[in-house]
């Protein structure tokens, strides 16, 4: 018996200097370099919003990195909650 392995979803908004700053291609980077599959973008209120899905253990890692982001970014804060979802790649919503 296989058994399929274990996916955790979290909705990420992140705030401070994070748009303009290649926030969410350097995350999309990020995830695809850590098998995350989701989506991330712009918010109207300058805050960066993503949801991720992958391994907890990557689902982590991408949420260490959110809390410092790309070299220009000055994250602030990031708030984290579990979301639902079926993502089969990760991608810039525009």
């Amino acid at each position: 018996m296989t058994t399929t392995p274990r996916k955790e979803t979290l909705r990420l908004v992140v705030h401070g200097r994070v748009q303009g700053v290649f926030f969410r291609d350097s995350m999309r980077h990020e995830a695809q370099r850590l098998g995350i599959d989701g989506w991330v973008r712009n918010r109207s209120d300058g805050t960066v919003e993503a949801e991720v899905q992958g391994a907890p253990a990557a689902v982590e890692a991408i949420v260490h990195w959110a809390h410092r982001g790309p070299e220009h970014a000055r994250v602030e804060r990031v708030e984290v909650e579990p979301s639902e979802g079926t993502h089969s790649s990760f991608e810039i919503l525009y």
